[in-house]
């Protein structure tokens, strides 16, 4: 299998895929975020929540476009 450009583009749907699938609670960090200060910055586990969260968000509607037409140029150029 050659490494190309669509190679690439398969890899990061892949991987976007990955990220909406995955629910907090599954990974063991709940929906329970300590509340900081003024001035605070949130820790790295709060992060990541937010931006599974957001990506979940985002995503969800073009990804049905996107896997579909992943799946029928699969189907037709193998």
């Amino acid at each position: 299998m050659a490494f190309t450009l669509y190679s690439l583009l398969q890899a990061a749907l892949f991987i976007v895929n990955a990220v909406v699938t995955v629910t907090c609670d599954a990974v063991g960090w709940g929906s329970d975020q300590g509340i900081g200060g003024f001035g605070e910055e949130p820790g790295i586990k709060a992060q990541l929540t937010n931006l599974i969260r957001s990506v979940r968000t985002v995503m969800r509607v073009p990804l049905i476009a996107v896997n579909s037409v992943t799946i029928i140029l699969l189907l037709l150029f193998g």
